[in-house]
């Protein structure tokens, strides 16, 4: 060992050397700016939560016309001549019919009845939905009738690209609500009855949604579960009813693709 080289005893109070501490103290300078530096990379790194609301505390109480086109909605004038159709789903993972089995089997057919429900509302992007816990909640108004059940407008054939999801989670309390993280609560939650939507962007980058049937516009929840939460390629027939957008498809077009267009 040289004369100047600098020995360390643990047990011997003051035998750390001055060389030593200089390069201890380098290093852990060094650490803490790495560490700093990493930690403000993957912060920037991360998409932003959404502005997704979901009233899970509080009931809000509305009236309007019941339709399934086919998923069950309530469509509601919140201006003159001006509607919302709310999409109505059942609490926890599942659809909205056992709550409506009792005021069904009491006015039989409720289709473009006046409806007055207190639920839940989740809403995000323009689109509301309603989870009702309580078949009490939803009543027939004694107010008529007065909307009519929305026209379903055809727009074209398309090829779009996205992901296929579930808006209760989407819009209400996953964040994220994509890919992964998100597939296996979305396949539980359509294999359970609620709508699946495919979420995309269109070309001026904003988010676009649509309710998903078949080609002869029926539900189609089980046909889509191997296809939910992964980057798609999706053709079928666009149609517009309102403030929603449906498209019909055949589940044998779906293609599974490499890439995911930017969806929030």
């Amino acid at each position: 060992m040289k004369k100047n080289d600098e020995f360390y005893v643990s047990y011997l109070e003051g035998s750390l050397g001055v060389k030593t501490k200089k390069v201890l103290k380098r290093f852990a300078i060094s650490a803490i700016l790495l560490l700093s530096v990493s930690a403000l990379l993957f912060s920037f790194s991360q998409k932003p939560f959404k502005n997704a609301s979901f009233e899970l505390l509080s009931e809000t109480k509305i009236t309007g016309t019941f339709h399934e086109s086919p998923y069950p909605m309530l469509r509601v004038e919140v201006a003159e001549n001006t509607f919302k159709n709310i999409l109505l789903v059942g609490f926890g993972k599942s659809s909205v019919n056992p709550y409506l089995k009792s005021i069904i089997e009491e006015t039989k057919d409720i289709k473009g009845k006046t409806l007055t429900i207190e639920g839940n509302l989740i809403y995000y992007n323009g689109k509301t939905l309603m989870q009702i816990t309580n078949d009490e909640k939803v009543t027939l108004s004694k107010a008529n009738a007065s909307n009519k059940i929305p026209l379903q407008n055809v727009i074209s054939k398309m090829t779009l690209q996205g992901e296929i999801i579930d808006p209760k989670c989407y819009f209400g309390v996953m964040k994220p609500g994509k890919g992964k993280i998100h597939r296996s609560c979305a396949v539980r939650c359509i294999s359970g009855g609620i709508p699946p939507v495919l979420a995309t962007t269109d070309d001026n980058n904003i988010s676009q949604y649509y309710l998903l049937t078949d080609l002869t516009g029926n539900p189609i929840n089980q046909e889509v579960l191997p296809f939910i939460g992964k980057p798609s390629e999706i053709k079928g027939t666009v149609q517009k009813m309102e403030d929603w957008y449906l498209l019909k498809i055949n589940p044998k077009d779906i293609k599974v693709t490499s890439e995911l267009s930017n969806i929030y």
